[in-house]
């Protein structure tokens, strides 16, 4: 038995030199698991054993060390999960491999061709509605239309010390700078995303009082008279400078421009204040924008993928699924960095990082492979000794095979 016991030996420390060996290969490989190998006894109904035997390779599923990625799309994963990868004939894989681009059709593919999965939005704006589907996530490198201002706001200061204007002197005339306190241009933007200049006035009327005046200044409302109209509102403070007067919106109203739709929204200035400093008004807003191209993408730390326009605008584009499972030890490695699910694993829960169980994913993140190099030397020594010691009992058998021989 001696030779059988040996070679049983020989092959075990081989193998288990395989496994050290493909370890230490893909060191460098992005998301990669360390195996570990397992031995076992072989007994055949005597008290001495037969050998031994490789009873299993198993992975190390711990994580490995987040460092930075090479492109937008790059993600990692810290704790558990596994990116959820279909390819084209809709199999389902799972890795940890997060190095992603998009293909020719706007798809986040890795680098075999496997589609990222997750949540799509949808509608305009987009955005990810309950209960929508997993599949793969597309982004599209399409302009973002123009949006038309529906909605302001303006915030700010008016100097309580300010002249009070005698508008019987001085009606208000934007022309007549002594018929108006002080002015604050807005921006805005119609249907089709031309700018437009929205000047609101301020004249002061009496102590606390105040007439607010807006007009848009490149594309004007006019009456039948063909003279510009301006929209009013009359605004009111008590004796701390608090706004009395609820709510306080200024309208504004224009005439359509370069073929889009004329500008009709309010202006919220529930903000304002009165007090004894300068007037000035904090970064008076809307809520429209110009048409914008793609400059770019980021993923948020919950999986969205977010595009990044020219008007300064952001778009939430999908969502990524993360996987994991009850067992991860018992998924099949199916090379290429990926994993299939078996009966030994259990069924994937699926969802969004940072929920349940799953890890967090971070963007423009690599996870690096969790081999540890030192580890590894040591093992290829011990793995090394053990091949040369049962070699050396195959050597002593037949030596003793040789003795035996030669008093015969």
């Amino acid at each position: 038995m001696g030779f059988s016991q040996g070679l049983s030996g020989l092959n075990a420390a081989a193998q288990a030199l395989d496994v050290v060996g493909n370890n230490i290969a893909n060191s460098q490989t992005v998301g990669f698991k360390s195996g570990s190998v397992s031995f076992a006894d072989v007994f055949a109904g005597s008290q001495i054993g037969m050998g031994v035997q490789v009873s299993g390779v198993s992975q190390n599923f711990t994580g490995g060390v987040l460092g930075q990625g090479n492109s937008a799309l790059d993600m990692g994963i810290s704790g558990d999960g596994f990116f959820r990868l279909v390819n084209e004939a809709g199999s389902v894989f799972y890795s940890r491999n997060g190095q992603f681009n998009k293909d020719a059709d706007g798809f986040i593919t890795n680098a075999q061709g496997m589609y990222l999965t997750g949540y799509q939005a949808t509608g305009t704006p987009p955005a990810i509605q309950p209960g929508a589907a997993i599949g793969p996530i597309q982004v599209p490198s399409t302009q973002m239309p123009a949006k038309a201002s529906d909605s302001g706001t303006m915030n700010g200061n008016l100097d309580s010390g300010s002249e009070v204007i005698d508008t019987t002197a001085n009606p208000f005339d934007p022309s007549n700078s002594k018929s108006y306190n002080s002015v604050t241009q807005v921006d805005a933007y119609d249907s089709l995303g031309n700018k437009h200049t929205v000047n609101v006035y301020y004249v002061k009327t009496a102590d606390n009082k105040w007439t607010v005046y807006s007009s848009d200044t490149t594309a004007p409302k006019l009456d039948a008279n063909g003279d510009t109209v301006y929209q009013q509102q009359n605004i009111e403070f008590d004796a701390s400078g608090q706004l009395t007067t609820t709510p306080a919106k200024i309208n504004v109203q224009g005439s359509p421009y370069s073929g889009g739709n004329a500008l009709d929204f309010d202006i919220d200035m529930d903000g304002m204040t009165q007090q004894a400093t300068d007037t000035a008004m904090n970064s008076p807003s809307t809520t429209g924008y110009p048409p914008g191209a793609v400059n770019g993408y980021v993923v948020g730390d919950s999986g969205e993928i977010i595009a990044n326009y020219s008007n300064g605008q952001k778009q939430t584009l999908g969502q990524v699924v993360l996987s994991n499972f009850a067992n991860p030890a018992g998924l099949t490695s199916e090379g290429n960095n990926a994993w299939s699910e078996t009966p030994a694993s259990g069924q994937p829960v699926n969802g969004i990082s940072g929920t349940g169980n799953l890890g967090t994913l971070f963007g423009n993140r690599l996870e690096a492979s969790n081999v540890d190099l030192s580890q590894e030397m040591v093992n290829m020594i011990v793995y090394q000794r053990n091949y040369q010691s049962n070699s050396q009992t195959i050597k002593t058998q037949s030596e003793l095979l040789q003795i035996v021989t030669n008093l015969g």
